[in-house]
This record gives structure tokens, C-alpha cells and sequence, in this order.
């Protein structure tokens, strides 16, 4: 049996689509450009927030040059609104007990800052307990690099076979493949099932329930 199950945030364990677009749409707003359709922002997210931003932009037509007003305004809002329609997905309150009652320790790794991550999981999963749980952290690179995941993994002493990584974005199955670690999609998020198989993953959930089955007999 895996010893811990990590997890990406947005579009596995929370649906945070809104929160993000509007937060991105204000600050394109105030540098003069388009909001872009919230149904967009699920080809924008996975590669941070720098990319997300600049994804954006590039939809509405503008320039690197007003990068720094957009991610200036997206922070500002973000920090206030976060946490307005964000929630979880559901079964996977019960897919976290699931995991704790089996002994199986739980963690996140996001490329959102760090700064939003423990926030928003205090709301949205108010009863659970997570090993860690970190955003983009200046001193590592970000995902699909594995330097986080086994940063993550060393502190608990938990080795690569022992560990699989869940989340539903082609930058989700290459972070698990260069941290060694086995992996799991979940078809709800964003990017949908058929991104994750031409990506190479093993095995897509369509539900928590799924799921669950899935990591208890890895």
C-alpha cells in the first residue's frame, strides 16, 4: 500500500475557476484589455500564476508590457476573493477520510502561491489534516519539475514507489513522471480525461468514489 497520496489543487481537490478568472479579468480590465470567458481559464491554469497571466493577455490581444499591471491588480483581488466561489469537488471530503482512516498520509502541491494554498483548504476542508501543504515556493522550480514533490517526500521519509501524485492536467502526469512516483487523473478538473491519457497516464477517476478504490490498492 502508498504510504501518501499528493495532490494538485485546482481542478482535483477544488473547483476554482471563478475566483481565479475574476481576479485575472480585473486586472486585465485595468490595463485596458478584454475580460476573457471563465471557460477559457481552464487552458490558462497549471503552469502558475505568471503563465496564467500571461495566457490571458495574450487571448485579449496585448503585450508583455502590461504584464506587470494585470498580476499586480490579480494579487490585490485575489488575496480579497479567493475564496469567494471556490469549493470542493464532490466526494473528496469523504476521499480525504478515506485515505486518513487507511493511514495513508495526504498532502498538496500546487503551482498556485504558496500563499493562497493553506487558506483556501481551511475553508474548503476545514476537517482535515494534510502532511503538507505548499504552493509554488520560491526555492523550488515549479511543476512538472519533481523538485517540490521530493522535498515533499523527504520530510516524511516516504520514498518515490511509495507515493502517487493525483491531479487532471498533462503538467500533472510529467510531474509525477519526473518525480518517479506513481500517478492517478481525475476527469472533473479542467482539462478533461483525454488530455491526461495522451499525456501517459496510468489510470483517469471519474469519481471520488473512483478514486478511492483506485489509491487502497496501490
Amino acid at each position: 500500500m502508498i504510504k501518501m497520496a499528493v495532490f494538485d489543487l485546482d481542478g482535483t481537490l477544488v473547483d476554482s475557476l471563478t475566483d481565479l478568472a475574476n481576479s485575472v479579468n480585473q486586472g486585465l480590465q485595468a490595463a485596458g484589455l478584454p475580460a476573457q470567458p471563465v471557460e477559457r481559464y481552464r487552458r490558462f491554469v497549471g503552469d502558475g500564476r505568471a503563465m496564467m497571466v500571461k495566457r490571458a493577455i495574450a487571448a485579449g490581444g496585448g503585450s508583455e508590457e502590461q504584464f506587470d499591471t494585470v498580476v499586480s491588480v490579480f494579487n490585490d483581488v485575489y488575496q480579497r476573493h479567493c475564496n469567494d466561489n471556490t469549493a470542493p469537488y464532490s466526494g473528496c471530503a469523504a476521499l480525504l477520510d478515506g485515505l486518513a482512516a487507511n493511514g495513508i498520509l495526504t498532502a498538496v502541491l500546487s503551482n498556485k502561491p504558496d500563499e493562497f494554498v493553506p487558506r483556501i483548504l481551511q475553508k474548503v476542508y476545514p476537517n482535515h489534516r494534510f502532511a503538507e501543504a505548499w504552493g509554488q515556493k520560491p526555492q523550488y522550480k515549479t511543476k512538472p519539475d519533481g523538485e517540490a514533490l521530493h522535498a515533499i517526500l523527504a520530510l516524511h521519509g516516504v520514498k518515490p514507489g511509495e507515493c502517487v501524485y493525483i491531479g487532471d492536467s498533462n503538467v500533472d502526469v510529467f510531474t509525477a513522471q519526473n518525480g518517479g512516483v506513481q500517478m492517478a487523473g481525475v476527469s472533473w478538473g479542467f482539462r478533461g480525461k483525454q488530455e491526461l491519457l495522451a499525456a501517459g497516464a496510468p489510470f483517469v477517476a471519474d469519481t471520488a468514489e473512483e478514486l478511492l478504490r483506485y489509491l487502497l490498492c496501490l
